[in-house]
């Protein structure tokens, strides 16, 4: 009953810091830029104003542009569940967060992709046809890698399991693997690529040849567009997550020790916030590619996740 509640409260935490995690990287790239930052809850206040705003439907709107907010909720949601935040499991007999398969995870998130894709030529409008296309064209290359990179990880810790993979390389023994390297980076490039941020794609424009994300979501107002950004800040969250602890797994919990519980929270707070200094100086410091370059962006991530695979083969050593 207690690993239950365990698996609720981490669900909910991902709810709650996710737009704080947003409102954090917000402030560091205006720093970055010499501006006067908002304050870190702003991301918060945003949420509240649009759930209080009445919802604006087109004539044209079908059910699926009423069903796709709540759908990518939800998805984000359940995989709060299935990614570990500050608890791991380090039985791969236990039945314990069965439902944790990476597998799973790309299918869920494949599966939201599919209705905004959806959503965004329902109402027939250019930028909504444009934006799917686009969206389609990355996520057609970004998830053959997000499965290479994962089956790597599978591979070495001999589970599809994403608790328990997390759990075994938090308690085995630190070993040099050339193959975390390769597929560090490419789970990095993943994540941009997912998240859409720079230099695929920039959450905060609305001009016509640079958006993809968003042209998917210009007609959604109110709840709709609320559920829709919240599900981006933590879909976000849930990336930096599996970087920090995966790749670096120090402290994580394994057990339901209060004082296990207390370090591992408050190391996954430091690791979500370096994880966001970095992405703002990723994108301080870089240039927004032409959508034609994209593929090739993302075709040296499918080439980082082949040697990662390759190199633990042939070193066999991870």
């Amino acid at each position: 009953m207690k690993i239950y509640l365990m698996e609720i409260c981490q669900a909910l935490l991902f709810l709650i810091l996710s737009p704080l995690l947003a409102g954090w990287i917000k402030t560091i790239k205006c720093v970055l830029q010499n501006r006067r930052p908002p304050s870190i809850f702003q991301a918060y206040r945003n949420l509240i104003k649009l759930f209080l705003k009445q919802v604006i439907v087109p004539q044209e709107a079908s059910w699926i542009f009423r069903f796709t907010p709540y759908l990518i909720f939800s998805v984000v949601v359940l995989l709060s569940f299935i990614v570990p935040l500050i608890i791991a499991n380090v039985s791969s007999s236990s039945a314990y967060f069965s439902l944790g398969d990476v597998i799973v995870l790309v299918g869920l998130l494949a599966l939201g992709r599919f209705f905004l894709v959806l959503s965004g030529l329902d109402i027939g409008t250019t930028f909504g046809g444009m934006g799917s296309s686009r969206e389609m064209m990355i996520s057609s290359l970004a998830e053959p890698s997000t499965l290479l990179v994962f089956f790597t990880l599978a591979i070495i810790a001999s589970s599809t399991n994403l608790s328990y993979i997390v759990g075994h390389f938090a308690t085995s023994q630190f070993i040099f693997r050339p193959s975390f390297i390769f597929a560090l980076l490419a789970l990095c490039m993943i994540t941009l690529a997912e998240t859409g941020r720079i230099p695929l794609d920039n959450p905060t424009t609305h001009l016509e040849l640079t958006m993809v994300h968003e042209a998917m979501i210009l007609e959604y107002s109110g709840r709709y567009l609320g559920l829709i950004e919240w599900s981006a800040q933590i879909k976000l969250m849930i990336y930096f997550v599996l970087i920090s602890n995966i790749f670096f797994p120090w402290g994580i919990a394994t057990d339901l020790a209060w004082h296990s519980l207390a370090i591992s929270f408050l190391l996954i707070i430091i690791k979500l916030a370096i994880c966001g200094v970095v992405l703002a100086v990723t994108e301080m410091s870089t240039a927004k590619l032409r959508l034609f370059k994209a593929p090739n962006f993302l075709s040296l991530a499918f080439v980082l996740c082949l040697l990662a695979i390759f190199s633990h083969v042939i070193l066999g050593v991870g």
